[in-house]
């Protein structure tokens, strides 16, 4: 029998974790300093939190999850977030402290940034323009 389609039936992406040393400066940071809306915080036992912040109206979250043994903070995420003017966020983010490398743009790709959140974990910005 030929399948096609999805025959997972996995539909989206829902959620992507990020794990953090402390979940109350984390949420301080995407909600403060990227201008994220927490959607989802509930307690998990032992102290912590499940956590879901996103961008307004973004159908993604990323979850807020708390370091433990086996899971440390500060990765690449290899997140992509997207803005329709890469230099002006960037420079936003220079003035909020925020750990940012230079603005990068090669012929043909948009321009894009990588930065680090309260946790030194990987994030990059890009430019994104609607169609």
């Amino acid at each position: 029998m030929t399948q096609t389609g999805n025959p997972s039936g996995i539909k989206d992406i829902r959620t992507v974790g990020i794990p953090v040393g402390d979940q109350e400066q984390a949420l301080a940071f995407y909600l403060e300093t990227l201008g994220f809306e927490k959607r989802l915080d509930v307690p998990m036992g032992a102290g912590a939190r499940w956590i879901e912040v996103a961008p307004p109206h973004a159908a993604t979250t990323i979850a807020l999850i708390r370091a433990h043994d086996g899971l440390s903070s500060g990765v690449e995420t290899g997140i992509r977030l997207t803005t329709p003017d890469a230099d002006r966020i960037h420079s936003n983010f220079l003035a909020h402290g925020v750990d940012v490398d230079d603005v990068l743009s090669w012929p043909g790709t948009p321009p894009m940034f990588a930065f680090r959140d309260q946790d030194g974990n990987g994030l990059e910005i890009i430019e994104v323009h609607a169609q």
